[in-house]
């Protein structure tokens, strides 16, 4: 087996579990009840299965001979923003009905 092979291997792999989290994120979205639970699931699934693909099109590309440093700068760039979108919404939710049932 080559080294290409292989890492087409994982970037398949990768593209498939990214593709899988972001479908669960999607569905958590829409089929849960209330704000807190529906908030959940894009915040860590989606932001999971982004992370996936964007790994493996950071081994594609380095297949290619192409170092782009892109795909690493968005990955970061979701990993800290997401959290701190959803903190900030929880908080504007909890600051505008404070009866809502915290998690």
């Amino acid at each position: 087996m080559t080294t290409t092979f292989l890492l087409d291997l994982v970037s398949s792999a990768l593209v498939i579990v990214g593709v899988f989290f972001t479908l669960v994120g999607s569905i958590g979205l829409v089929k849960l009840s209330d704000f807190m639970k529906r908030l959940h699931c894009p915040t860590k699934a989606s932001t999971l299965g982004v992370g996936c693909v964007l790994i493996a099109s950071m081994i594609d590309f380095s297949l290619a001979g192409e170092t782009s440093l892109h795909e690493l700068l968005i990955s970061l760039f979701i990993f800290i923003t997401a959290p701190v979108s959803a903190h900030l919404m929880v908080k504007a939710a909890l600051r505008d009905d404070p009866n809502i049932p915290r998690p």
